[in-house]
């Protein structure tokens, strides 16, 4: 069948791509660079004409508050009419673990915004929540940084390899619409400062951690259960160091 990959150059969407056509799809990578615009809705209409399946894993080039919400309202309604359009017959669209529970974060809010718009189209929905990657693990000790130290939220975090979520979200696209969420978290747990600590160890950073539980995660406070799942979730089979092995690092 024909799948749109929304975001489809992207590190998930590449590899969800590279997944669903070794099972004899056909998939196109949509972005703004190959003249796919959910933003301002160009080439929507001539990319998603007899398209089966849309899975929708852009991200908005800004995060502050304002941007961030509109270009998630304003894609999502761009998108779910132009699927309506064309028939979709599933709309697949990746989100975050913990998006309703962290309302100071102004990109968690738009990101429910994102899921409200989803839930309330007329179209079959499958919502796959995933905790945070383990890619973005140097990020996250970077955000709590300052001189030589980190001082990083004592929250916890079940982080998960890229290649996890994208056999999850190709998963999904072949599966019947949930109309509701998955949520899928990597399979090990760990306070978040800890796993940061293990990441710059592994790197060889010498940048010391402290642990604080008022230290803010991208803007908002986290409490132990904040960004993992334990709403039955699928797990990944990736551990960390096996991860750390064999991804190269730039």
């Amino acid at each position: 069948m024909k799948i749109v990959i929304i975001g489809g150059t992207g590190l998930i969407g590449s590899k969800t791509a590279d997944r669903l056509r070794k099972k004899g799809h056909e998939v196109i990578a949509a972005a703004p660079k190959t003249g796919v615009n959910t933003l301002t809705g160009e080439g929507l209409a001539e990319v998603l004409e007899n398209t089966e399946v849309v899975i929708d894993l852009a991200n908005s080039p800004s995060f502050e508050d304002k941007a961030v919400l509109e270009f998630f309202q304003t894609a999502g309604r761009n998108l779910m009419a132009a699927e309506m359009d064309a028939g979709v017959k599933h709309h697949i669209a990746l989100s975050i673990v913990g998006t309703d529970r962290l309302p100071d974060s102004g990109y968690l809010r738009a990101k429910d915004a994102q899921e409200k718009i989803i839930r309330e189209a007329r179209i079959p929905y499958t919502i796959v929540r995933s905790t945070q990657f383990m890619e973005f693990l140097g990020g996250i000790a970077q955000e709590g940084t300052v001189g030589d130290t980190a001082r990083l939220s004592t929250g916890f975090l079940q982080p998960i390899a890229s290649d996890d979520v994208a056999d999850f979200v190709a998963d999904a696209a072949l599966a019947v619409p949930a109309n509701g969420i998955i949520e899928i978290c990597g399979p090990e747990r760990a306070r978040l400062c800890d796993f940061a600590a293990r990441y710059l160890k592994a790197i060889g950073d010498t940048r010391k951690v402290v642990a604080d539980p008022q230290a803010l995660y991208f803007g908002t406070k986290l409490e132990d259960g904040s960004l993992v799942s334990d709403n039955h979730p699928r797990i990944g089979r990736i551990r960390f160091d096996d991860w750390f092995a064999t991804t190269p690092r730039k």
